[in-house]
């Protein structure tokens, strides 16, 4: 199974309380994650792209860097992880994106991949004249298929003459094109989400689900492999998980417990308010993410426990058919980084043989 590291391109990561560490991001930051990360045997890591944040007392999300330059100056630190950005689509023109892709390929010789999104929360986009509509939430994954179909065109041939209905090109040129073959990865969960996976996307990333529950996942597993009998293509889920871990369960749980005593309540009314704005979708995972019960650290999967438990744990997710691999986050990254390096991933069966000092 592999294992990737979601890193904190925002301030204080992943948990949105006022006694949960509060960090801001910088590169400097990221790199000591990014080359942790690569000495301890990690596959890739993945930043994410939010163009503006929940409020709130700890100002969530309220700083962050930008993905593209941010993964490519990882990619020029690092010599063997995989290296993925997140593509703001609503932001960027296809030609330019496919453009960026091919120099962060040159950068990192190879080991560059694209994640894309649609954008769900509006204020993100409205605040720059940049939304599209309420339509945007009924046709994004139509704009998306358009958006995927170009980049494919260009990095394969390096031209298009794609004509849609959201996107028309004229002899596009994007040259050189990548040295190999460029990967992109989907985390729509809805049902729409999941078809363009199946048609477009090498991986696809869903949240895992609940507290210490680990195969919870397994459903989106089940309509991913349903989404690709149609297609007739190979695409592995990946999940998203948390991991809070410390020598006991005990310990661990407590800092799961301090966390949410400290939620941030101001910025989860934002998340719910803007989750709720989608109601056209029914299956989107935005509904997962402002969910009340768990929303401290946006409904995510959460593995709390000794090193011991989380290994095991982490090694139930791997027997899920179709699973390939898991994407994480920490509490506090750099700690988080090396306990998982030198306490977790000795003891996980799926992760036998790897470097562990």
């Amino acid at each position: 199974m592999e294992v990737g590291v979601f890193v904190p391109i925002n301030n204080n990561g992943w948990l949105i309380s006022e006694t949960a560490p509060q960090y801001m991001p910088s590169f400097d930051l990221n790199k000591r994650i990014a080359q942790r990360a690569e000495h301890y045997g990690l596959d890739f890591l993945l930043s994410m792209i939010k163009l503006r944040g929940f409020g709130g007392k700890t100002e969530f999300w309220e700083y962050g860097l930008e993905s593209f330059t941010l993964m490519a100056g990882l990619a020029a630190v690092t010599e063997r992880i995989k290296i993925y950005a997140t593509c703001p689509t609503l932001v960027l023109p296809p030609a330019f994106a496919a453009r960026m892709c091919n120099t962060i390929d040159s950068i990192s010789h190879g080991r560059f991949g694209l994640n894309l999104i649609t954008g769900w929360q509006k204020p993100e986009y409205s605040q720059m004249g940049l939304w599209p509509g309420e339509e945007h939430f009924r046709n994004r994954y139509q704009m998306l298929d358009e958006y995927a179909r170009i980049l494919r065109e260009l990095w394969e041939e390096g031209r298009s003459d794609f004509k849609g209905d959201y996107y028309q090109m004229d002899d596009c040129l994007v040259r050189p094109t990548p040295s190999t073959d460029m990967k992109i990865i989907c985390a729509g969960s809805s049902d729409e989400g999941l078809a363009f996976s199946a048609q477009w996307a090498d991986y696809a990333f869903c949240l895992g689900k609940g507290v210490n529950t680990p195969t919870a996942f397994a459903f989106n597993t089940v309509r991913l492999a349903e989404a690709t009998a149609k297609t007739g293509r190979d695409v592995k889920m990946f999940v998203l998980v948390m991991v809070i871990a410390a020598d006991t369960d005990d310990e661990a749980m407590a800092k799961w417990k301090l966390y949410n005593d400290g939620v941030d309540v101001e910025a989860i009314s934002w998340l719910k308010d803007q989750g709720a704005a989608d109601q056209v979708n029914a299956t989107t995972n935005v509904r997962q993410l402002a969910a009340p019960e768990g929303a401290v650290n946006i409904n995510m999967g959460t593995l709390v426990g000794s090193y011991a438990s989380v290994a095991r744990m982490l090694d139930e997710m791997s027997e899920v058919p179709g699973t390939g691999g898991v994407l994480l986050t920490f509490d506090d990254f750099e700690t988080g980084i090396e306990d998982f390096g030198r306490k977790i991933q000795p003891l996980m069966t799926c992760r036998a043989g790897l470097k562990t000092a």
